[in-house]
């Protein structure tokens, strides 16, 4: 079978597993993104997986490149694809792209065990000391001040200048 034969028969295959699976993404005929994990997961990544035109004879091109990687740190990432690589190693000469979102998949504990987030928070209580007050809060409110119109202050001004001339 040529590569071609192959990488349409492995196409068909594709679709047909990932219809309806909102991770999986056909970019092109020959570029594939799958995300590992759930929307909101800090550990989530995507992996972006391109054939070449000898694929699957040659390996395919494996890149964690896209935005939604960003929280990722660069030693991660060369973490997760050298992984990738061995498992395309194994599997070279067959069509591989599920098999390698699956081994993304079932190993993502192990992927991200070492991930700290890029961007990462610090908790505002480990910032600002927390200190609570004596005293109880007072239920008491605030009283609103009553608004007066242009005119009703007008008149308390002239109240108040009537009387101090007086």
């Amino acid at each position: 079978m040529s590569a071609n034969e192959d990488q349409e028969m492995e196409l068909e295959a594709l679709r047909s597993i990932y219809e309806g699976d909102e991770s999986f993404r056909e970019l092109s005929p020959v570029s594939f993104q799958y995300r590992i994990g759930e929307n909101g997961d800090p550990k989530a990544f995507l992996i972006e997986i391109s054939w070449t035109e000898t694929y699957p004879q040659t390996p395919p091109i494996i890149s964690m490149n896209a935005f939604f990687n960003n929280t990722i740190s660069s030693a991660v990432k060369q973490s997760i694809l050298a992984k990738l690589q061995e498992a395309v190693e194994v599997n070279l000469g067959t069509a591989m792209t599920y098999t390698l979102f699956e081994y993304a998949k079932d190993n993502k504990d192990q992927f991200m065990e070492n991930h700290q987030p890029v961007n990462s928070t610090i908790p505002i209580s480990s910032i600002i000391s927390v200190e609570t007050p004596n005293t109880a809060p007072s239920s008491k409110k605030k009283e609103k001040k009553e608004q007066l119109s242009k005119a009703q202050k007008r008149k308390l001004a002239d109240k108040t200048v009537k009387q101090n001339w007086l």
